[in-house]
This record gives C-alpha cells, sequence and structure tokens, in this order.
C-alpha cells in the first residue's frame, strides 16, 4: 500500500464515522506515523508504507473514530507557533487561549508606553524581573509561551493535577525555559497564598496573573463533542454546576498577589461575563477592566489591572 492509498483510504473512514476536520486528522497521523512532515507525503505520494506502519495507522484512525482526539494519538500540539507534549490527563490546548497571551502581551505594552513587540525585555513594578503567575497551566502552554516572550521573567506555575504538572515540566524542558518556571502541584493559587512569605510585599508578589480556569458547566457536559466529553480530564473542563464557580476565587486570590498596577488576564466561556465581571467591581482593587473576542466573535479574555 502506498501513502496515496492509504490516506485517501483513512479519510474516506474518518469522513464515514462523521470525524470532525477528517482530512486533517489522516494527514497528522500519518505524519505521526512515518515522522514525515505533510509536504513530503504529498511529494512522494507513489513511497509505499511498511506493513507495520500501515498496521500501525489503522490502528490509530480506528482509535480516532472511536472519539480518541488525534492530540492524545499524535501526542502533540501547536500553541502560540510552539509544539507541546500532551497526553491523556492534560487539557489539550486551544487556539483560542492564544488570545490570553495576546491581551498580556498588549497590557504590557501600553503600561510601559511601548509599541506591541514579542521577546520584549520588561522589568517588574519594583524594577526587577517580571513575575508572572499561570493559574491551571496544563500542559504550561500559557506559562511557557510568555516565559519565552519574556526572556528575563520569572513564573510560577499551578495544577491540581499531578500529571499535568509532570508534562508541563517536560514541556519546559522541551523550550528551554524550565529554569525560569517553578511548578507547584495545588488547587488555583492556594499555596501561595498559605506561604508564609506570601505577603504583599513579597518575592511572591506578581506582575501578571493569567489563567485558563475550567469554565464549563457539568449540566453542558451532553453539549460537548464525544472527544472532549470522555477523553479530556474533568477537572479542566468543569468549573462548577454552571461553569462560573472557580471565578470568585480566582479572582480573590489575584487581588491579593498582584502588585499595585499587575495586570489580570483570564479566558472566559460563553455565557460567563456576566456571572464573572460583577467580581472585579471593587474600584479600590480593580481598574481598567476590558474583555476582547477571539476570532469567532465569542467573548474570550477578560483583563483588569490590580490598582
Amino acid at each position: 500500500m502506498d501513502i496515496r492509498t492509504a490516506l485517501k483510504d483513512a479519510m474516506q473512514r474518518l469522513r464515514a464515522a462523521q470525524v470532525p476536520s477528517h482530512t486533517l486528522a489522516a494527514e497528522l497521523l500519518l505524519m505521526h506515523v512515518t515522522g514525515r512532515e505533510r509536504v513530503w507525503l504529498y511529494a512522494h505520494h507513489e513511497e509505499p508504507l511498511e506493513p507495520a506502519q500501515a498496521e500501525n495507522y489503522f490502528e490509530l484512525v480506528a482509535r480516532r473514530i472511536s472519539g480518541t482526539p488525534t492530540q492524545y494519538l499524535t501526542g502533540k500540539q501547536e500553541f502560540w507557533g510552539l509544539e507541546f507534549e500532551v497526553f491523556p490527563g492534560v487539557l489539550i490546548p486551544r487556539p483560542e487561549t492564544e488570545h490570553v497571551v495576546e491581551v498580556a502581551l498588549e497590557r504590557f505594552s501600553v503600561q510601559r508606553g511601548l509599541s506591541f513587540a514579542p521577546h520584549t525585555s520588561l522589568g517588574g513594578a519594583s524594577g526587577g524581573a517580571l513575575r508572572i503567575a499561570d493559574v491551571g497551566t496544563g500542559s504550561g502552554c500559557l506559562a511557557i509561551a510568555l516565559a519565552k516572550e519574556f526572556p528575563e521573567a520569572t513564573v510560577v506555575a499551578t495544577d491540581i493535577s499531578a500529571a499535568a504538572i509532570e508534562i508541563a515540566r517536560r514541556n519546559a524542558n522541551r523550550h528551554s525555559v524550565s529554569n525560569r518556571i517553578q511548578f507547584v502541584q495545588c488547587s488555583l493559587l492556594d499555596s501561595l497564598l498559605c506561604s508564609p512569605l506570601a505577603t504583599r510585599h513579597s518575592p511572591l508578589s506578581f506582575d501578571l496573573i493569567v489563567s485558563n480556569p475550567p469554565y464549563v458547566g457539568r449540566e453542558e457536559a451532553d453539549l460537548l463533542p464525544r472527544e472532549v466529553r470522555e477523553h479530556e480530564p474533568h477537572d479542566a473542563l468543569f468549573g462548577g454546576a454552571h461553569g462560573s464557580e472557580l471565578y470568585a476565587p480566582l479572582i480573590a486570590q489575584a487581588g491579593k498577589l498582584l502588585r499595585s498596577g499587575g495586570i489580570f488576564v483570564c479566558e472566559i466561556g460563553a455565557g460567563v461575563l456576566d456571572h464573572v465581571r460583577p467580581l472585579l467591581a471593587d474600584a479600590s482593587i480593580w481598574t481598567a477592566i476590558g474583555v476582547t473576542n477571539d476570532l469567532a466573535g465569542i467573548l474570550r479574555v477578560l483583563a483588569a489591572q490590580r490598582v
């Protein structure tokens, strides 16, 4: 069996099973099995597949048809131009979460009176290195992307899942930023608040806190695609019955740990804004509140500045 025949057969099987983006899934799985790029596959479509490769390929296609996400089958997903290792037990990074990075970069550019540019060296409020916290780090995509964009920053990344922390550490090593990211297993920012050093004037205060918290309501579970509902970690998906329950403690903790002038940026789900925005209503704590839409026009990112 040659590459063209294998691809055509896989696409037909995936399409018949109504797998979303069936063409892309067929390509990515064959790229994974052969270790080749997409351009090579189409330039060498008459190349034969080894029997073991063909068997492996169609086993993966069958698993994709059964509902396993393509990213868990290949073990990787791109985010912010970087490749991240992902496996069951960690949320698959979504393109819309990149808006959290964009908003953070734009906020700091405006605050420092700079034009927006990546890879900017910025100091913290006290003149030292920028300090960032990523709450619910998962694969580490936000923490690592921000560490790459702010090459002098130090980052604390938290997650309740030990499996997620381990994968995030491996991703940090992969992208050569592990020396600037401290991973902490805890719920939200609990361990930082409980630390005897975590006072407003301590080294544990931050210039930037970002988060992509769980924001799907458990009552909406049946509306999720099977790939998400049955395979991605529920602790990273569901934010209580209605999806907004974690924002109150998250925002309260951010208010305690941000330095004056510090920035808070978090992802929000559809229909969550009306429940979350009032949590930033205290003008003695928060100012410069803003909401950013994603490319689909959905309210996606909420940001505010610590007074």
